[in-house]
């Protein structure tokens, strides 16, 4: 392999690995993009209201567990003067309220907070195949007509089913569908039959109880779904249209014809439902989900840190993005300046004073460190003792800006003491050295030059967007670290030397 082909590859590797993370942060945990995104979110309460008998009272609610495309962000109980445990297993939960003696009414409260989560798919275990219902005559010699005609007129379990919950809600029904609607353990409920004739043809059924989160209800009330296994994966049909699909944001609650609360020593005199929908940052709904799901995300991110870490960081994470805002303008563009880092280090100044304020104070100070700068040529001075004193120099002039501003009412000026000294003094420096090995003219370009590159850093370091990607995908440091190798080899013309050279050009 040669040195140009291992160079590209590596950095082309570099540029996929940070852009394929970053991509699977979004895609599959829903980290966003864009800072402020906000995300939809619901809060399901159910409100029971029990009387009791004067002694012990034990009150069960069954809970939601798991619902396709939906996930459980947090969840409340409020149980004055109860005790409360909660029993779950992989596909069922349930709140159990006790009491040893009780003798008022009592509220009982459960709400759940819900989110749009692509990670749960399946709401129940693979079901064994039924056995054929026993029923008294007529209904059997019915069920079995009804299930022999739907197979003629059906290709698979799908299609079969559907078949079904059409004649069910059919206007003008068979004299055998008749029969079941006008039972009186059948009527008005489409679900139980289905589930019927379906299990004389052996299909596996699931009766699915849950709301439609879809807008504020302060009163809502429980839809009843019909789920059916084909044998791979639960499919679910509206018993009352026969349309196929879960609807978007169903939340299911329970499974099954049986109640959803049981009491014993009390009455039920109530239970009401209620469904409100919330906003959520995108961020922390995503940081909630990778947590949830056990994702390295969750244990990789920024945002675990401390706040006084994370904001480190968040002006750390930064300083490559300068960095190649640097490459660009020097090996692409072909501007010059003093040093290598300086730059991105002034428009991290620039970030705390404002660029036009920041230019100004870095024009003066820099103006006045270099004519002292001159004057302490004269004295012959050694390396170390100069720059020492120019060190103490750019601080006094800071500390006189300051005061100066103050006084006039221009509190940028307050802000020069967040430039790095250091950095100033060194500019100082080099700008004087450059000064007298080169001319005035060579130093002003390179001063110029400097003060570009550290505004179009600080352009896109102060963008929020970009303050937002680098910090939520700190991965990007990969692309942005491919990207740079990929600049590393660049020979060809400079922008600045095609403009120069433009004249030379045309007369060839």
């Amino acid at each position: 392999m040669t040195r140009s082909f291992h160079w590209l590859i590596v950095s082309l590797l570099l540029v996929s690995a940070g852009l394929l993370l970053v991509a699977h942060k979004h895609f599959s945990l829903g980290y966003p993009l864009n800072p402020g995104e906000i995300e939809e979110s619901w809060t399901a309460e159910a409100r029971l209201v029990v009387i009791p008998d004067r002694g012990p009272v034990k009150v069960e609610l069954t809970l939601p567990r798991v619902t396709p495309g939906l996930g459980l962000l947090r969840e409340n109980f409020i149980s004055r003067g109860y005790g409360l445990t909660t029993d779950s297993d992989r596909w069922d939960r349930r709140a159990v309220w006790a009491v040893r003696r009780a003798s008022q009414r009592q509220l009982l409260y459960y709400s759940g907070v819900f989110y749009a989560d692509r990670g749960e798919e399946e709401f129940a275990p693979a079901p064994t195949y039924p056995d054929v219902p026993d029923l008294p005559e007529p209904f059997a010699t019915a069920m079995q007509s009804v299930v022999d005609d739907v197979r003629r007129q059906s290709a698979d379990i799908a299609s079969f089913a559907a078949e079904m919950v059409a004649r069910i809600n059919s206007p003008s029904p068979s004299e055998e569908m008749a029969l079941f609607l006008g039972s009186p353990e059948y009527r008005d409920n489409p679900v139980r039959i289905a589930r019927t004739l379906l299990a004389g043809a052996r299909i596996p059924t699931e009766q699915v109880n849950g709301f439609t989160l879809t807008a504020t209800e302060r009163r809502a009330h429980p839809e009843r779904l019909l789920a059916v296994h084909n044998g791979r994966q639960w499919l679910f049909f509206d018993p009352q249209t026969g349309r196929q699909g879960l609807p978007e944001n169903f939340l299911i609650w329970w499974r099954g014809e049986q109640p959803v609360v049981t009491v014993e020593g009390a009455e039920l005199r109530e239970l009401t439902w209620s469904i409100r929908r919330n906003e959520l940052g995108a961020l922390d709904l995503a940081e909630q989900r990778a947590v949830r799901h056990g994702a390295w995300a969750a244990k990789s991110s920024l945002l675990e840190l401390p706040v006084q870490a994370q904001a480190v960081y968040a002006v750390l994470l930064l300083v490559p993005i300068g960095g190649f805002i640097m490459v660009l303008m020097r090996n692409v563009v072909g501007l010059r300046s003093f040093g290598t880092f300086m730059p991105v280090l002034v428009a991290l100044a620039f970030r705390e004073t404002g660029l036009w304020g920041g230019l100004v104070l870095f024009s003066v100070v820099v103006g006045c460190g270099l004519a002292l700068r001159f004057y302490l040529e004269r004295l012959r001075l050694l390396l170390v003792p100069r720059l020492t004193a120019v060190l103490i120099i750019v601080v006094a002039l800071m500390v006189v800006l300051s005061l100066a501003s103050h006084q006039v009412g221009w509190e940028v000026g307050l802000s020069v003491g967040l430039f790095p000294m250091v950095i100033i003094a060194m500019v100082i420096e080099r700008m004087s050295i450059v000064w007298e090995e080169r001319g005035p003219h060579e130093a002003l370009i390179e001063a110029a030059g400097t003060a570009l590159i550290a505004t179009m850093a600080f352009f896109m370091m102060t963008r929020e967007s970009i303050q937002h990607l680098v910090f939520v995908f700190p991965e990007l440091l990969l692309t942005v670290l491919g990207l740079t190798l990929l600049m590393g080899r660049y020979s060809g013309y400079r922008l600045a030397e095609l403009i120069r050279f433009h004249r030379l050009a045309k007369e060839l």
